[in-house]
């Protein structure tokens, strides 16, 4: 019997300390690999500490988070754990941005074939990106190969059109089955808190890009109403101004488990997703409307958030920080049922033809075995697979 592949996923924070984005990718990709014959390991850094935790389909290293500087967190033990780790595997797969995490790559001396999934352009810290710029290029330039999100990404990042003869597009997937069936009595409870009217659903980490205060704007004396999911540093800011410009019309729940937001993912007439900065890479939130069958509403910001959401087909788009278009095009699907009902089944059936959880590790694997094949070869290169424009690596028969 052929060994597994060993892949060692390093990234600050993981599942379920924390659910973002980046995070439920990296988790995605590690509980999904062990269908082809891929052992994972994730490292991350945790307050609580260090310790091992068996994960569905992979495990789960902590290292002690000390300190945090721009959101990298740091921290004195990662080093030796990862040199521990990576020493056993047959690729480290890393998720960018983190400084951090390129200083551990080189002071670990080892160089293990590597992959890398390039998840965002570094674009509020700008002066601290200058003195980053040289690590930055230094450990792009050692990856075997970098992973873009989405095709849109890929031609609109400068930085990865310096690497673009090593880049692969492979877009996010989530996996349908790792989402818990939403008991009745749950489904009621919303819908006696929320009653009976309609309601545009936002789902994430409340940060400066995500284009909150845009929506608060666009609602403004509209009627319309939104549930807010999730909390995060702009949060009271947002909640100031939703008192002041549209009393009643947000309803904000905090972060909530998983059960709940299934229910209200159910439950919503649509999604509704404001990001206006390219710092929103991609959303994993539009995957999770899709794969529930909801019309979209999002912004044209030049990354995969127009990759997911196709304007007129799946949803809408709008022009970023346009309360006005915004507004509009909530005013669209709000009084637009049934136009609301049909591109929700068709971003249904984009999510099962593009983002599935299992379209997108059969393409990781295929990459980390074409990875160590280059390597074994000597060759260090392979042209990513095009068809008219970069697409994903194709899954194994």
């Amino acid at each position: 019997m052929t060994p597994p592949i060993k892949v060692l996923h390093f990234y600050k924070t993981a599942v379920p300390d924390t659910y973002g984005g980046i995070e439920q990718c990296m988790h995605q990709i590690a509980s999904g690999s062990a269908r082809h014959g891929i052992e994972s390991h994730v490292l991350s850094l945790s307050t609580d500490g260090p310790a091992t935790h068996a994960m569905p389909g992979y495990t789960r290293h902590t290292a002690r988070l000390d300190f945090q500087i721009s959101s990298t967190g740091f921290s004195r033990s990662a080093l030796h754990r990862f040199r521990e780790l990576a020493r056993q595997a047959d690729i480290v797969h890393y998720q960018f941005p983190w400084p951090f995490m390129d200083m551990v790559h080189f002071a670990s001396g080892l160089r293990r074939p590597s992959v890398l999934t390039y998840q965002s352009d570094i674009v509020r810290q700008k002066h601290l990106l200058k003195l980053y710029r040289p690590l930055m290029h230094r450990f792009l330039g050692q990856m075997d190969r970098i992973v873009a999100t989405s095709p849109d990404y890929l031609a609109s990042s400068t930085v990865l059109q310096r690497y673009r003869d090593k880049v692969h597009v492979i877009p996010i997937g989530l996996d349908a089955a790792t989402y818990p069936d939403v008991s009745a009595e749950r489904k009621w409870h919303w819908q006696s808190q929320l009653g009976s009217a309609p309601f545009f659903l936002f789902l994430g980490v409340m940060r400066y890009y995500k284009g909150l205060h845009v929506l608060v704007e666009a609602l403004r004396g509209t009627g319309m109403r939104a549930v807010l999911v999730g909390s995060g540093p702009m949060e009271s800011a947002i909640r100031a101004q939703a008192r002041c410009l549209a009393p009643g019309q947000i309803i904000f729940t905090g972060s909530l488990p998983h059960e709940d937001k299934v229910a209200l993912l159910d439950l919503c007439h649509a999604m509704v997703f404001p990001s206006h900065l390219r710092s929103e890479a991609f959303g994993i939130s539009l995957l999770e409307a899709s794969m529930f069958g909801k019309a979209i509403i999002s912004c044209d910001i030049g990354t995969g958030t127009s990759y997911v959401n196709q304007h007129g087909v799946t949803g809408l788009v709008t022009p970023p920080s346009h309360p006005a278009a915004l507004r509009q095009a909530m005013h669209t699907l709000w009084h637009d049922s049934a136009l609301a009902a049909r591109m929700g089944v068709q971003a249904r059936v984009r999510y099962q033809e593009l983002f599935t959880g299992a379209r997108m590790t059969a393409a990781y694997a295929d990459l980390y075995r074409s990875t160590l094949k280059a390597r074994r070869t000597g060759d260090g290169q392979v042209s990513p697979t095009q068809n008219g424009n970069t697409q994903a690596f194709a899954a194994t028969p």
